[in-house]
């Protein structure tokens, strides 16, 4: 027997279970109409919308004329007027005009007003820094090692009342070439200017000292920040860093980097914070390399030490390092959140004991917001607990429920039924990401990759829709082939059964990502929470085998589920769709989205799913999924709704990128003569569909692979103009032979002196001439080796290239850093050697080169099409034998 129903309690004594009777086939009071499944997708795309409302919401601007009403508030106003001249400066990489005289000389003019505006009681201490180091960076796995010369910091220091200890808030003002870089970083620079203006004008002296750090070379890369953190005498004073970084254009800056494992820092943001954007699952994201960015955060934890937070916009990643990344696209609202969280956060650490405290490395710390309405954050071992016991409730609680429901009688088959539930979302999960794969994989053979990239609720349709049809169905076919025909549950009871199963699938994740140590099992264990919360009322008022009161309470909870789910579907798909256009070609970005979609899919449907059990009959959403599905493919693949490109005409480039370089190579023998010069273009595939781009771009003439160019036969890494080993490498790039570009000057090596030290030990001191960025390749010739070098302490690993072993190494210039004297301590195998030792490759990178772009340059940039962003630049190689 089980409960009695609301009929039962009417005067019903009760209903005796036949036997004989298949209960599967008679007409339940439980079913609903099959519309309901039809609103229930409409319920989910309601309130994936309600999150994307969320998501790019912004607060109001505040301008000069609330200055009367708000004295110690952000402004925006008067930080988007310096956002407007430091934009309007142009491109500023490091070297450059703009960078190193336009830039500087505005931040230091301006660091000037403020400190004349400051009140009586503040003292303000500004330096200019001018640096020259290096260091070697591992990044994507391969090492290579960073030099700068003559790179400048502009830093000023609010003195507070200990003045031996200090917050550091860190931004860069260079910009990648043809980028006004006005999301990365300008806007954080501006921000930084105006929390400046506020907190100098205000009466309290803060109990800490607050630097400011407004660093002028981190894309070449991070090379300022090093500079100050390694050798400026202030460095030394800090205790913790804000850093202000982007990834995107615009949208909320989100917290995506803490600590490391100093859990006082979550607590001060806690405190301060007025509108959360923080996850924890995304400081586990980027940390796994994925992201193909860093930040300054990666130099002040490991050379400083230093604990601190990365804030960075990632909204709008599509003008992420190109000529769109300018003012027009920054509204004042950014910057007035931006704003309105920094300051807030400045005043709380640098007023509070935390700061000043000797603080041990603990642990990690779990943390997150909802929809940015409230913040949560606890330490990795709450977290297990936490998660161990949400897990465990909300699988034995609704057990227990449905057993008390039928008075203990149908254990057996409650068990069976919660199977069933769970091997139809596992399998579900399974066969939505095959199927998924197999879509991403007939696109891409048909041509059609990246067809969501500007279209982006096209994934709706291409990939969630297949998606949640595959799990539909297979929760249909799994209760035909383990379901039981002759169960003695009534409906209620066997879809809240099989929702259990649901439970068993996200616990059984949960518990296996918490016990590898990774915090990001928080997700499912909020998921799973809104479950255990339902299936506890439901519980509490024993309307498990209601007709439908049940599904009304789980329904409502379900609301909050599919809100926090859905806030990771916007959040994840507008990070990576853009990241697909710039990870090469070499893998499909439709496998990564698909997954992606199926992923976001299955963790906001998973607790809908069984429902449709519910249904009369499911024809009805069935259909829909299936033509939603088809008109979407079609859509993707034969219209130009799937084209993946935009242009600016709407205000809303989603662009092609490419980089195309005009190079002059010339190859000097061990003598020091030239023995041949040649030169073409190298251009890079950026993202899938690129080679056909290129290949129209060049036409009629026709393109090598980089790895096929006749200079790999005999030549160091391929002579390849490299300016960025990390990228290049992994990407594939294409040569095709034209008449040389304009250079009139260019870094060149010249060998000093060569000295035997022993049978097997040689010295070689080289000089490098010139002030322009350049990179440096080292080839030692087979059978030496290198010892040791004086370029910085440690000596980098070699990359591997085209089956060479060469030290990769980038040196970026300020302004006017003379030559650059190179000691080389080499070893070869042979006793008395005295041949060459050494290959080295000289390649000189000129971005800001336009006015003297010649003819077939110029008319190649003209066959670009109008939805592609270039980064022209024109190169120099020079390549030696020593």
């Amino acid at each position: 027997m089980f409960q009695p129903t609301n009929a039962n309690r009417k005067g019903v004594k009760g209903k005796v279970l036949d036997p004989d009777i298949d209960y599967s086939k008679v007409k339940s009071v439980h079913s609903i109409s099959s519309w309901w499944g039809i609103g229930g997708i409409f319920l989910i795309l309601f309130i994936g919308n309600l999150t994307s409302y969320t998501n790019s919401h912004l607060p109001d601007a505040l301008r000069n004329a609330h200055l009367a009403k708000y004295p110690n508030a952000f402004i925006a106003e008067r930080a988007y007027k310096d956002l407007k001249i430091l934009n309007d400066f142009g491109p500023k990489p490091t070297g450059s005009y703009a960078n190193e005289v336009l830039a500087v000389d505005f931040l230091l003019r301006e660091i000037s007003y403020i400190d004349q505006l400051k009140n009586k009681n503040q003292e303000i201490v500004v330096d200019k820094q001018i640096v020259s180091g290096g260091y070697v960076g591992v990044y994507m796995n391969k090492s290579a090692t960073s030099v700068y010369r003559n790179v400048q910091n502009v830093i000023a220091k609010l003195v507070g009342k200990h003045k031996e200890q200090a917050l550091l808030l860190n931004c860069h003002f260079d910009s990648v070439a043809t980028s006004p870089g006005a999301s990365d970083d300008l806007s954080g620079c501006a921000v930084m200017l105006e929390i400046l203006r506020v907190m100098s004008r205000q009466s309290d002296i803060n109990q800490y000292s607050i630097i400011f750090l407004f660093n002028g070379a981190e894309e070449t890369p991070l090379q300022a920040s090093h500079g100050f953190i390694s050798s400026h005498r202030w460095a030394k004073e800090v205790r913790a860093f804000l850093n202000l970084e982007s990834a995107g254009s615009g949208g909320k800056e989100m917290l995506f980097q803490s600590g490391p494992k100093n859990p006082w820092l979550i607590e001060m943001y806690a405190k301060a914070i007025m509108y959360p954007y923080a996850q924890a699952a995304a400081e586990e994201v980027f940390q796994s390399g994925v992201i193909p960015s860093d930040t300054d955060f990666r130099v002040f934890r490991d050379v400083g030490g230093v604990p601190g937070m990365d804030f960075a916009y990632t909204a709008n990643g599509y003008r992420y390092h190109t000529k769109y990344d300018s003012i027009e696209y920054i509204p004042m609202t950014v910057l007035q959140r931006t704003g309105d969280n920094i300051l807030s956060l400045t005043k709380t650490i640098a007023n509070s004991d935390r700061l000043g405290a000797e603080h041990k490395k603990t642990e990690h710390t779990v943390y997150f917001d909802f929809l940015g309405v409230f913040f949560v954050h606890y330490s990795a071992d709450v977290a297990f607990m936490i998660n161990l016991s949400v897990v465990l409730l909300s699988i034995i609680i609704p057990f227990l429920s449905l057993a008390r429901s039928t008075s203990g009688t149908h254990g057996r088959q409650i068990r069976s039924e919660t199977m069933v539930g769970f091997v139809a979302t596992f399998l579900g999960a399974g066969v939505s990401g095959i199927v998924c794969f197999l879509i991403g994989y007939q696109l891409d053979l048909i041509g059609r990759p990246m067809s969501w990239y500007s279209s982006t609720n096209l994934v709706l349709g291409v990939y969630c829709c297949p998606a949640l049809l595959c799990q539909c169905l297979v929760h249909i076919l799994c209760s035909k082939v383990f379901g039981s025909k002759t169960t003695p549950l009534s409906l209620a009871l066997k879809v809240q059964a099989r929702l259990n199963g649901v439970n068993l699938f996200w616990g059984m994740l949960t518990l296996g990502i918490t016990f590898t140590g990774y915090r990001v099992a928080y997700i499912f264990m909020i998921l799973i929470f809104f479950s255990l919360l339902s299936n506890t009322l439901i519980s509490m008022f024993a309307v498990q085998n209601s007709v439908h009161k049940w599904l009304y309470i789980h329904l409502f909870f379900q609301v909050f589920a599919i809100l926090w789910s859905t806030q990771f579907y916007h959040m994840m798909l507008n990070l990576f769709i853009p990241i697909t256009g710039r990870i090469g070609a070499s893998i499909n970005p439709d496998l990564i989205i698909g997954a992606i979609a199926t992923f976001l899919t299955l963790l906001t449907c998973s607790y809908m799913t069984p429902l449709l059990f519910l249904l009369k009959k499911t024809d009805k959403l069935i259909g829909e999924l299936v033509a939603i599905t088809v008109i979407a493919l079609l859509l993707a693949a034969w219209t130009h709704v799937g084209f993946p490109y935009r242009d600016d005409s709407l205000k809303a480039p989603t662009v092609q990128r490419h980089y195309i370089t005009h190079t002059l190579r010339k190859f000097h023998d061990i003598s020091g003569g030239i023995r041949r010069t040649d030169s073409g273009f190298l251009l890079q595939e950026l993202d899938r569909n690129a080679k056909k781009t290129i290949e129209g771009i060049v036409m009629p003439d026709t393109i090598t692979p980089m790895r096929e160019i006749p200079a790999c036969e005999k030549e160091l890494f391929c002579a390849i103009p490299f300016y960025s080993i990390w990228h290049q490498v992994l990407f594939e790039n294409y040569w095709f032979t034209a008449p040389p570009p304009l250079v009139h000057s260019s870094v060149t090596c010249s060998l000093q002196s060569k000295d035997k030290l022993s049978e097997h030990d040689h010295k070689m001191q080289l000089t490098l001439k010139g002030d322009h960025q350049c990179a440096l390749v080292i080839g030692p010739k087979a059978g030496t080796t290198l010892q040791k070098w004086d370029i910085v302490d440690e000596l980098a690993d070699p990359i591997e290239f085209n089956g060479q072993r060469g030290y990769f190494v980038l040196i970026s210039s300020g302004s006017n850093p003379g030559p650059m004297n190179i000691t080389l301590n080499l070893k070869h195998e042979i006793p008395n050697y005295d041949g060459p030792l050494v290959d080295i490759m000289v390649t000189t990178t000129f971005w800001e080169h336009q006015k003297h772009h010649a003819p077939v340059f110029n008319k190649l940039l003209n066959r670009v099409p109008t939805w592609a962003h270039v980064v022209p630049s024109v190169a120099a190689v020079n390549s030696y034998v020593f």
